[in-house]
């Protein structure tokens, strides 16, 4: 019952998300989304689906590329790569065995410190979101190398959490859910958290991709009225995006990802320490507006 209830929350909230960014996008004569972008939304979410995540090829790729300013990242970031997560979420929570109360634990712990990190995000100066998810690249390259030697931890055998683990799963959801609005990746920290925690690694995917489910859209709703952001780049990865998740999630059974992510390490590093060379010579600008008003 929770899980059927669950699974039409995120269907409603998909729509909504859905309809405010298109809302957004034909006010700001953005409704062409980007080639590129859809190309690059199908590829990082193709690799999320299978536990690579999305949030720092994309990063990479965007700053390489100049797609966009620096400052808007963590925006693009979770507005573009929400309405896959949701098709990752359904999937994945539709399939796979795990704890009702822990999946909406740390999915309710996400929501809110979403909804805080989202007003902070579009307030800070430029330098420091430069800084922080130049930070969160560093930090993204060294979970993708220690996966790679092996050194993640295994996980238990549980498919929930009880007691002190429980609440300690929840209040970290917490900090993952603000930490995302700057563009910061819930899933290897969360996978990571919880599998010392005991959990199967395998039930774990429900409950980082419920908890992403639900936040993005939630801090995207917010997100696509910013001024830091390009709905075409948006919009590009979406439509690129869900066609690959359910490719991934339903036709690829087995792949060797290690490869990858040695290739995916070395281009993170490259961007990570553009994105802090930025942040240290760039000088403190003003903040842009919030939100986009209409004029009156």
């Amino acid at each position: 019952m929770i899980v059927t209830v669950i699974l039409i929350l995120l269907c409603v909230l998909g729509s909504a998300f859905l309809a405010t960014l298109l809302h957004a996008a034909r006010r700001r004569g953005q409704l062409r989304p980007s080639l590129e972008a859809i190309g690059l939304g199908a590829v990082t979410n193709f690799f999320d689906t299978l536990g690579i995540g999305s949030f720092a090829p994309t990063t990479a790729w965007l700053k390489l590329r100049r797609c966009v300013p620096d400052s808007f990242l963590p925006a693009t970031l979770n507005s573009g790569h929400a309405l896959p997560t949701v098709v990752q979420a359904v999937v994945f929570i539709h399939l796979v065995r795990v704890d009702p109360w822990l999946l909406c634990g740390c999915i309710a712990a996400a929501v809110c410190g979403a909804a805080l990190g989202a007003r902070w995000v579009v307030r800070v100066p430029v330098r420091v979101v430069q800084g922080v998810v130049g930070v969160a690249m560093l930090l993204a390259a060294a979970l993708y190398a220690l996966a790679n030697l092996k050194l993640m931890p295994a996980g238990g055998q549980a498919l929930g959490l009880d007691g002190a683990g429980f609440a300690v799963a929840v209040s970290a959801h917490l900090m993952l859910g603000a930490l995302m609005s700057f563009g910061i990746g819930l899933y290897a920290p969360s996978l990571i958290l919880l599998s010392l925690l005991g959990l199967e690694p395998t039930a774990a995917f429900p409950v980082m991709m419920g908890a992403c489910a639900f936040l993005m859209p939630v801090s995207g709703m917010r997100f696509v009225r910013s001024a830091r952001i390009d709905l075409r780049v948006v919009l590009g990865l979406a439509l690129g995006g869900i066609p690959a998740v359910v490719l991934a999630a339903f036709v690829v059974r087995s792949l060797t990802l290690e490869n990858l992510r040695w290739g995916v390490v070395v281009v993170v590093l490259y961007a990570a320490i553009a994105l802090l060379r930025s942040a240290l010579r760039a000088p403190s600008p003003v903040p842009a507006p919030d939100l986009i008003r209409p004029s009156t």
